[in-house]
């Protein structure tokens, strides 16, 4: 039987992390419940208080293909390398140097919204295409692949 998957982030800024993961990915913000306008006035609404409307926030892909992304406020920061990562499929069906120019561009892109570029793995035929270690915002490994 298939299951729906959600992928949890913890983090620090909940609503900045969804920002910059709505950016790479081309998701958007969940909408919010009923007939509210906004987040803020549906957590306003429900008895949420200021301090606390940054506990959480999830992204949904609008083509409805991928998963759920859920970003939860945790009081302790990253400690080690992840154990599970995303790969961004920033360059399909591309290879050699037009599939590393591709990654190159995108880094770029995700570096000015707030990414931080780790290191680069060059093609390595027959197996390895190459590919770009990144970090999101909040220190989480990425590749762009």
């Amino acid at each position: 039987m298939a299951r729906d998957i959600q992928i949890t982030f913890d983090c620090a800024d909940p609503a900045g992390l969804a920002a910059f993961w709505a950016e790479a990915l081309g998701y958007r913000l969940q909408d919010p419940p009923g007939n509210f306008a906004s987040w803020d006035e549906a957590l306003a609404a429900m008895g949420v208080p200021p301090e606390r409307r940054n506990d959480a926030s999830a992204l949904t892909d609008p083509d409805g293909a991928g998963p759920r992304l859920f970003f939860q406020r945790v009081p302790e920061g990253k400690q080690a390398k992840n154990r599970v990562h995303l790969d961004v499929r920033a360059a399909p069906g591309l290879d050699g140097d037009a599939r590393m120019e591709a990654l190159e561009a995108e880094a770029e892109r995700l570096v000015s919204h707030g990414a931080t570029r780790l290191r680069r793995h060059e093609p390595a035929p027959p197996l390895g295409a190459g590919h770009i270690v990144m970090a999101d915002p909040e220190g989480n490994e990425f590749c762009l692949d």
